[in-house]
C-alpha cells in the first residue's frame, strides 16, 4: 500500500511539472573533507558534488590541492599523510572542477587531531632552485586561488631573511587580485612598512647595473652566481610593474631546509575579463639579509570562465600599436592527457594570424622538456616544428606523457603539457584585432580545439596639423584661410573617429545696395535724384569645429563624412554709407556744385553667427600616419555659406 500511495505521488508531482518554467538551482555547490587514519597514516579523500559535464569537451574530473596545517601539501586526490608531531590540525581542500559547466565547489577547513605521528618523518625534497611558485589552478573571475611561494636554504649556514609577493601589474587599470589570506608555518612575520630592507651595500656605495652580472664583490664571502645581486634595483623594478605586495620576514632557517607559505588570492569582479590573456605574480626570495644577494621567480597564470586544461593565450591581449614594431608577443598552449595510457606523439595544429611572420616563431619553453628535432628523422624525443599557409604545427615526437586516467598515476601535473613560443610581426601590418586557436592532436585521437587567443591594439592618440583654404563660392571676394588641430586614434586600420578645431581668418563683401529719392524742390532750379548706397565688408577670425568619421580605403586614399559647427569668434564689420546726387535717375549725369559724401562706421561682436552643416571629404597620401592631402565640402543649414575646403595635413 505504501509503496503504491509513493508511485501515485511521484506521478501526481512529474504530472505538475509539465508546463511549468524549469526551476535553476543557484545554490553553491560544496565539497567535504574525509580521512580515516591507519597507525601513524592519515588518508584524505574529498567528497564532491556531481560534474555537470561541458557538451563536446572530454571526460570532467575534478583535481584536488590539500594543504595539511603543518605547511606541506598536497596536489594527489587521495593523499596519505604521514605527521610529524601530534596535536590539532586545520586541513583545507580546494577542488577544481575540469571541464565541468559550473564554479568549483567550496570547501570548509576541517580541524582534525593527529594521536599518533612519526617525529623521525621526513617530507621529501623537491626544490631544485632557491625559489618556486606554484598554484592550485588558473584564475577564475571572483573565485579563489592559493599561489604558493616555496623557499629553500641553499646555505651552509643558518639564515634569516625576507620574503616578497608582487601581485597586480600596472599594465591592467583594474586590480586583478585581492589577497585575503597568508598562511605561514615557521614563525614569519609580516612586515608592514613599505622601506626597502637593509642590504649591506659595497663599500664604494655602487650597485651593480645588472641583474645578470657574476661579478661578486671582493670583500664578501663567495655567493650562488645564479642569485642576483642588485637588489634595489630589481625591487624598483617589481614596484613599477606591480601595484600590491605582501612582504614576510624568516628567521633561523637550517640548510637544505625547504618551507612553504602559502596567500590566498581573491579575483576581482572587475578583473580582466580576456580568457587568452596571461597575468603574472612574482615572488622575490633574499636568503640572507646581511647580502644583497636574491631570487626572482615570475609565475604567469592564464584567465579562465571555466577549467578546461587545453587552452591557448598570450601577453599580448592589449598593445601599443606605436610600440610593437620590434616586440615579439608571447604565446603559450597548453594541453592534458585525459586517456587511460600515455601519448607518445602531441600535435598542436596552432593558427597564425597574418600579422604575424610565422617564420621569426621561437620556442621558448616547453613540457615535456625535450630538444628541437634536426631537419633529419631521429629516434629520440624532440619538438618539431612545421609550417602551412595559416599554421605552425608543433609535434612532440617519441614521447611519454601519461594520461589522467592512467594507472598508478597520483599527480595530475604531471599529464599536462605546454609550447611556450614567441613570433614577430611581419613587415606590413595592420591595427587589427588578431584571433587564433590550436587543434591539440593526441596520438591519433580526435583533436581537441582550444578557446581562442586575442590580440588587440590600443587606440593610441593620433595628433594632427591642419593647414588650408575655404572657397566660399556665394560669397563676393572671399578669402578664407585656415590652421588647426585634430584628434584621432593612432593609425586606425579601416573606421575611426576624428574631431577637429580649426581656426579661420576670413573676408568677404556683403551686399551693397542703393536708393534714389527724387528730390523736386531744389535750390539748383532743376529736379535731380538723390542716390545713397551702403555697401559692408566683413573680417572675421571663425572657428570650426568638426565631428566625423573616416575610413582608410587602404594606406593612401581616405574618406570622411560628418558634423560640423561653426561660429565667428571675432567679427569685424565695416559699414560704408554713400550719398550722391545725379540728373537722371539712372547715375549718369552728377549734379553740379553738390558734393557727394562718405561716412564710415565699423562694428565688432564675438560668438556670434553659430551655424551648422554636413561635411564630406577625401583624402591621398598617407591616410594613416604622416602627409596628405584632402578636399571638403560643407553644406551649411544656413543658405548661401556652403563651401569647398582644400587643405594639407599631417598625422603624427
Amino acid at each position: 500500500m505504501k509503496t503504491i500511495i509513493a508511485i501515485i505521488f511521484t506521478l501526481s508531482i512529474t504530472t505538475l511539472s509539465f508546463g511549468q518554467d524549469t526551476v535553476i538551482d543557484t545554490t553553491r555547490r560544496s565539497a567535504t573533507i574525509e580521512y580515516k587514519t591507519s597507525g601513524n597514516q592519515t588518508l584524505f579523500s574529498p567528497k564532491a558534488p556531481i560534474l555537470n559535464q561541458i557538451a563536446g569537451a572530454p571526460k570532467a574530473f575534478y583535481t584536488n590541492y590539500w594543504e595539511f596545517g603543518d605547511g606541506t601539501y598536497s596536489k594527489e586526490n587521495n593523499p596519505i599523510k604521514v605527521y610529524k608531531n601530534t596535536g590539532d590540525y586545520e586541513v583545507r581542500l580546494w577542488a577544481t572542477n575540469n571541464y565541468d559547466t559550473g564554479k568549483p565547489p567550496t570547501t570548509r577547513p576541517k580541524k582534525i587531531r593527529i594521536d599518533s605521528a612519526d617525529d623521525t618523518f621526513q617530507e621529501q625534497a623537491s626544490m631544485e632552485e632557491a625559489i618556486d611558485l606554484q598554484r592550485n589552478r588558473e584564475p577564475m573571475p571572483e573565485e579563489e586561488i592559493v599561489v604558493i611561494l616555496k623557499y629553500k636554504n641553499t646555505k651552509d649556514y643558518t639564515t634569516n631573511g625576507q620574503l616578497y609577493l608582487f601581485y597586480n601589474e600596472t599594465i591592467y587599470n583594474d586590480n586583478n587580485f585581492q589577497l585575503t589570506d597568508t598562511r605561514t608555518h615557521h614563525g614569519e612575520t609580516k612586515i608592514e612598512n613599505d622601506n626597502l630592507v637593509y642590504i649591506s651595500k659595497p663599500k664604494n656605495n655602487a650597485f651593480y647595473a645588472s641583474a645578470e652580472t657574476q661579478n661578486l664583490r671582493a670583500y664578501l664571502s663567495p655567493q650562488d652566481s645564479t642569485e642576483r645581486q642588485n637588489l634595489p634595483l630589481t625591487l624598483e623594478d617589481a614596484k613599477a610593474n606591480y601595484k600590491n605586495a605582501s612582504t614576510l620576514s624568516f628567521n633561523n632557517m637550517q640548510p637544505n631546509e625547504e618551507r612553504n607559505v602559502f596567500y590566498t588570492l581573491k579575483t576581482t569582479p572587475e578583473m580582466l575579463k580576456d580568457t587568452s590573456a596571461i597575468i603574472s605574480v612574482r615572488g622575490i626570495y633574499i636568503p640572507d639579509e646581511n647580502y644583497d644577494n636574491h631570487n626572482v621567480k615570475d609565475m604567469e597564470m592564464e584567465i579562465v570562465t571555466s577549467h578546461d586544461p587545453n587552452k591557448m593565450s598570450s601577453n599580448a591581449t592589449f598593445l601599443n600599436y606605436r610600440l610593437v614594431r620590434f616586440k615579439a608577443p608571447k604565446f603559450k598552449i597548453r594541453f592534458q592527457n585525459n586517456g587511460e595510457g600515455p601519448a607518445n606523439t602531441i600535435r598542436l595544429e596552432t593558427d597564425i594570424p597574418d600579422m604575424f611572420d610565422k617564420t621569426s616563431i621561437t620556442v621558448l619553453d616547453m613540457y615535456p622538456k625535450v630538444k628541437i628535432c634536426p631537419k633529419y628523422e631521429v629516434a629520440y624525443s624532440c619538438l618539431d616544428t612545421t609550417y602551412t599557409e595559416k599554421q605552425a604545427i608543433f609535434t612532440f615526437k617519441n614521447i611519454y606523457l601519461p594520461g589522467s586516467e592512467q594507472k598508478n598515476v597520483k599527480v595530475y601535473d604531471s599529464t599536462k603539457g605546454f609550447v611556450q613560443y614567441n613570433i614577430k610581426f611581419g613587415k606590413d601590418f595592420h591595427k587589427q584585432k588578431t584571433k587564433s586557436r590550436t587543434a591539440i592532436i593526441f596520438d591519433k585521437n580526435d583533436p581537441i580545439i582550444t578557446n581562442y587567443s586575442t590580440t588587440r591594439f590600443l587606440p593610441g592618440i593620433s595628433i594632427g596639423a591642419k593647414a588650408g583654404y575655404n572657397s566660399f563660392s556665394d560669397l563676393d571676394n572671399s578669402k578664407s584661410y585656415f590652421v588647426g588641430a585634430t584628434l584621432s586614434p593612432y593609425k586606425s586600420y579601416k573606421w575611426y573617429w576624428q574631431v577637429e578645431l580649426l581656426n579661420s581668418f576670413h573676408s568677404y563683401d556683403g551686399q551693397s545696395n542703393f536708393t534714389n529719392t527724387l528730390i523736386e524742390n531744389t535750390p539748383v532750379g532743376f529736379p535731380y535724384y538723390e542716390r545713397k548706397t551702403t555697401s559692408k565688408t566683413y573680417n572675421n577670425v571663425d572657428w570650426e569645429l568638426p565631428v566625423l568619421a573616416r575610413y582608410n580605403i587602404n594606406n593612401y586614399i581616405g574618406l570622411g563624412a560628418g558634423l560640423q559647427g561653426m561660429f565667428s569668434l571675432s567679427e569685424k564689420s565695416e559699414t560704408t554709407a554713400t550719398t550722391a546726387y545725379f540728373e537722371d535717375e539712372a547715375g549718369t549725369f552728377e549734379v553740379p556744385n553738390l558734393e557727394t559724401t562718405t561716412t564710415n562706421t565699423t562694428e565688432t561682436s564675438s560668438f556670434t553667427n553659430f551655424r551648422t552643416g554636413f561635411l564630406v571629404e577625401a583624402t591621398a597620401g598617407f591616410a594613416r600616419i604622416g602627409p596628405s592631402i584632402g578636399a571638403r565640402y560643407v553644406f551649411n543649414f544656413k543658405e548661401n555659406y556652403n563651401y569647398m575646403q582644400l587643405y594639407a595635413i599631417w598625422k603624427f
